[in-house]
């Protein structure tokens, strides 16, 4: 039976004597299409989810945008504020990235129905890079383990947030366990594989003595007849495959989608400097007509037209801010330096992207479904569809973000500082409390004086005389 099932796996090397395609490699074509053809629409749809968002001008130098992306996203720049973490973190990273090599060539042989096809031309180079890859997963399993160890049995304050429970914990756990899965797949298919060519099988070319598997090989898998190794070799090979296969699937629907979308968010992240805060032109224009300052610009649009400011819903956000909520990492740094969750308010910056995330995704599956009861009422016909546009199920992201969340935080800055991949949650938390003050006339009780007088008096103190009067005692 073994050998079998052996036989079904076997992707061989083509030769005079074999049918012209294998059942392996068959299904092999068949689920490398249906992978691809899934992640290709379910990445299409986040994308288009972000793109619901306003579109914002890009400012700053290029070169600044370059060197965001190879020092933070690739160089991990950020990340060595927490320096043993960031250690275990680079191994499972760079193993990542150099082991997109290897599956290079699984991919060329699935569908080739070859084995091993760069061994020969590249020889011993092929040597070199394949036992550096095998050392760079060494690495990155025991940083696996590592991860595992602080996710499930330390204390560590910024894993264990409310926000932190059920799914994102088990999320967690879900890609560091396929890790080890994917691990083992490549090392039962090099050691097996090794022994094979020890005993001069046919279709298994010279790979050269691998830095792990001429040891562990011989050691784990010596003993066995040819055809239990045949097995092991093949299986490690699907399973291997497979778990990558399942990695790209998933992904959509992980926090870990960070593994792409961390190098665009670090390219399109705002240059302008932490402490400077994007100022609203219709505000900006009452306040130069109110104060003399310059000339005021005539208000674009129908003066009867009530303007909204700041932001409501996703909507209102602008497609970066979307593009963090779907980068972030969840890895808890910008709540760990935020001072107004260390003193114990409710504000996990976090928590306000994994929120802004939530109910993107939300909107986005309400539009899809074309359901007329989430157009808004007076757009509300029968021959309308439905549209970003008309869109209104009642719902928002004050749904999902308390009052209480948006008023502790300080405009520190702290959380933008401490993200290793750019995000900014202060700037959805300034959009939220601009239309909650400004939209709804509503906020904290202690605020509202000061805004009045604001208003009235051009100052934050209640005043009965001009402000500038003190200029008249000066002659």
């Amino acid at each position: 039976m073994c050998a079998d099932f052996t036989e079904w796996l076997y992707i061989s090397p083509q030769n005079d004597n074999a049918p012209p395609m294998e059942v392996g490699q068959i299904v092999f074509i068949i689920i490398l299409a249906l992978t691809f053809g899934f992640a290709f629409f379910k990445y299409r749809e986040i994308i288009n989810t972000i793109l619901l968002a306003k579109k914002v001008d890009l400012e700053g130098p290029v070169s600044s945008r370059f060197k965001n992306l190879f020092l933070v996203a690739f160089g991990q720049k950020k990340m060595f504020k927490n320096f043993l973490p960031a250690i275990f973190h680079l191994f499972i990273y760079v193993a990542f990235l150099i082991t997109q090599i290897k599956l290079i060539e699984i991919i060329i042989d699935g569908v080739a129905g070859s084995h091993r096809i760069l061994a020969e031309p590249l020889g011993g180079f092929y040597t070199f890079v394949v036992s550096f890859i095998e050392i760079l997963s060494v690495l990155a399993f025991v940083a696996t383990l590592v991860f595992l160890y602080r996710r499930n049995l330390l204390t560590i304050p910024r894993f264990n947030k409310a926000e932190m429970t059920r799914w994102p914990k088990l999320d967690a756990n879900i890609i560091l366990l396929a890790e080890l899965v994917l691990l083992v797949g490549i090392f039962s298919y090099n050691g097996a594989d090794i022994v094979l060519q020890q005993m001069g099988v046919a279709g298994y070319p010279d790979t050269g003595a691998l830095v792990v598997s001429s040891v562990m090989g011989p050691l784990l898998f010596g003993g066995f007849d040819q055809s239990t190794l045949i097995f092991i070799e093949k299986a490690g090979w699907w399973i291997h495959i497979l778990a990558v296969f399942g990695f790209i699937v998933y992904l959509p629907y992980s926090k870990h989608l960070h593994i792409f979308f961390a190098f665009p968010n670090t390219w399109f992240a705002k240059l302008r400097p932490r402490g400077r805060m994007e100022n609203m032109p219709e505000i900006m224009n009452e306040v130069k007509s109110m104060m003399g300052i310059g000339e005021a610009e005539e208000p674009a649009g129908d003066m009867e037209d009530i303007p909204e400011f700041g932001a409501k819903d996703i909507f209102d956000m602008d497609r970066i801010n979307l593009l963090g909520a779907f980068s972030c990492t969840e890895c808890g740094r910008c709540t760990a330096a935020c001072p107004a969750s260390i003193t114990g308010k409710k504000l996990s910056p976090r928590k306000i992207v994994m929120d802004i995330r939530d109910r993107a995704e939300e909107v986005s599956a309400k539009l899809k479904s074309g359901d007329k009861k989430y157009i808004r009422e007076d757009k509300r016909e029968e021959d309308e569809k439905l549209t970003p546009e008309n869109f209104d199920d009642g719902r928002s992201l004050f749904d999902y973000i308390s009052s209480e969340e948006l008023h502790a935080c300080t405009t520190c800055n702290a959380c933008v500082e401490a993200c290793p991949i750019l995000i900014d949650p202060m700037e959805p938390i300034l959009k939220m409390r601009r239309y909650e003050i400004l939209t709804l006339s509503s906020g904290p009780s202690d605020w509202m004086p000061m805004f009045t007088s604001l208003e009235n008096n051009a100052s934050p103190w209640q005043m009965s005389d001009e402000r500038d009067k003190w200029k008249e005692d000066l002659d």
